[in-house]
């Protein structure tokens, strides 16, 4: 733990473990943040305090952990200021590290109010923005379909539940093994709760035609469908598992939610298992750990886990633990028509609830591209730039007589955390020209110029003129 006298910072052991942690020598931890190699040496050995200047300097290039291996109360307040202040908002004001830090020091209290002031803020604005999504779209009132509430309340809750994902992280303890085989889940289900897996093949037909699983509760037995890939039996068998194991903790977050239609609670539910088994399948710290190590390499994440791409990239958008915070990241899932079917995001970028996400967006090419990534820098009309990366994957029916389903997953951060990203490696995220222009949809993008656009925004005037044509026929007035 870093040690502060009087006004002076000491961090060695702290500093240490972050250049230990990230794999660096102290000549390139010291190349990366901009300092001398003998200057880092002293830091390290609590020869010279650490200054405001450069502890902003390795929170910039190090945000998370960084942040995560804060000293205390203050270094906390220090660091959602700077998330606060990072706000397209604020973009024009000049505060310099001297000043952050004094604001801490000299006003805490000050500190801690504007953090969750500007969080208030951002609460609202996605409210408003969620109401003009609905207005433009014509979905009247609060018109929300059972499973759109339960996706709100996973959105309000940040995609983590703590009581959950802490249970399923020491049952996954008490199995111990890394990636949890089929036969160990099964092992589990009968000798923790009398349950039989067994794995059916299905005709094609009928209500079977599609199984993936189903339990009969009277005769303790699972059924999993054969056609489903190693990584989904596996899901299905944790799945099931959770919502044995977990049947407290679920019914006690699903009854203490505030929700409206009468299927929304069951559903609730439903997910909670979901949730419950991904975290299962992806221990907490375990899982986070491997990631950070990995740069967030998916398809390396799924050899270590045994997961699909989908479950991985659904896992990485819930690491939100408090004070062991994973990179913010968003994730979704697109169909064929363009429907968000799955959302999650982290970071400032939220999706349109109604209507099509933006055309411009890579992960829509990705649906027509199976199995192959796709990687794009992307700029919102705010300024915030987002690393996305997105793949095209085709799940089996397991018959020539039913359609497999082929949809596309997308996972992407902000551009600050590109360091961190593989995918974004193959990107020049310095050059702001590289950027592609996007927004949330067409009837919430404010950008007057885009040959993409399919509706104009909601609220704005148009003009048109007869004796000119445009590839889109109007201008925003």
């Amino acid at each position: 733990m870093a040690r502060r006298t009087g006004t002076r910072l000491f961090a060695g052991h702290e500093l240490k473990a972050l250049r230990q942690r990230a794999g660096l020598g102290q000549a390139a931890m010291a190349a990366r943040v901009g300092l001398s190699v003998s200057y880092l040496s002293q830091l390290e050995n609590d020869d010279r305090p650490i200054t405001p200047a450069v502890s902003e300097a390795f929170a910039r290039t190090f945000p998370i952990d960084w942040n995560g291996d804060a000293a205390g109360d203050n270094e906390r307040r220090l660091a959602g200021l700077r998330e606060a202040l990072a706000d397209p908002l604020f973009a024009a004001s000049e505060i310099t590290p001297q000043t952050l830090h004094r604001m801490v020091e000299q006003q805490p209290l000050f500190a801690d109010q504007f953090v969750r002031l500007h969080d208030a803020w951002r609460r609202t604005e996605e409210r408003l923005q969620l109401v003009d999504d609905r207005i433009a779209s014509g979905v009247p009132g609060d018109d929300r379909l059972p499973w759109e509430e339960v996706r709100d309340w996973f959105h309000d809750e940040g995609n983590y539940v703590d009581s959950i994902d802490r249970a399923a992280e020491a049952l996954a303890g008490e199995l111990d093994a890394e990636p949890l085989p089929e036969a160990l889940l099964a092992h589990a289900l009968k000798h923790r709760h009398g349950v039989d897996a067994v794995i059916a093949a299905s005709d094609g037909t009928g209500e079977d035609g599609g199984l993936l699983r189903r339990f009969d509760r009277a005769r303790g037995l699972l059924t999993i469908g054969a056609a489903q890939p190693p990584e989904t039996r596996r899901f299905m068998m944790a799945h099931q598992l959770a919502q044995l194991e977990f049947a407290d903790a679920i019914g006690a977050v699903a009854g203490a939610a505030q929700l409206r239609a009468a299927e929304a609670r069951p559903l609730l539910s439903v997910g909670l298992a979901n949730y419950a088994a991904g975290a299962l399948l992806m221990p907490y710290r375990r899982f986070r750990d491997t990631a950070r190590a990995l740069r967030h390499d998916i398809d390396r994440l799924c050899q270590r886990f045994g997961v699909s791409f989908e479950q991985a990239c659904h896992r990485l958008s819930t690491l939100q633990r408090p004070a062991e915070r994973g990179i913010p990241f968003f994730f979704c899932r697109v169909d064929m028509a363009g429907n968000i079917t799955k959302r999650h995001s982290a970071t400032r970028l939220q999706f349109a609830r109604f209507g099509g996400a933006c055309p411009l967006w890579i992960v829509h090419e990705a649906v027509a591209i199976p199995d192959r990534i796709l990687v794009q820098l992307a700029e919102m009309p705010d300024g915030v730039r987002y690393v996305s990366m997105a793949k095209g994957l085709v799940k089996p029916s397991g018959s020539f007589t039913r359609a497999p389903r082929r949809y596309a997953v997308a996972l992407g951060c902000e551009a600050d955390h590109a360091r961190d990203f593989i995918y974004a490696d193959a990107l020049d995220t310095r050059n702001v020209e590289a950027a592609t222009p996007i927004g949330v949809s067409c009837r919430l993008c404010p950008r007057r110029h885009c040959d993409q656009r399919a509706f104009p925004p909601a609220g704005r005037a148009i003009a048109v003129d007869a004796d000119r044509r445009d590839v889109v026929p109007y201008r925003l007035a």
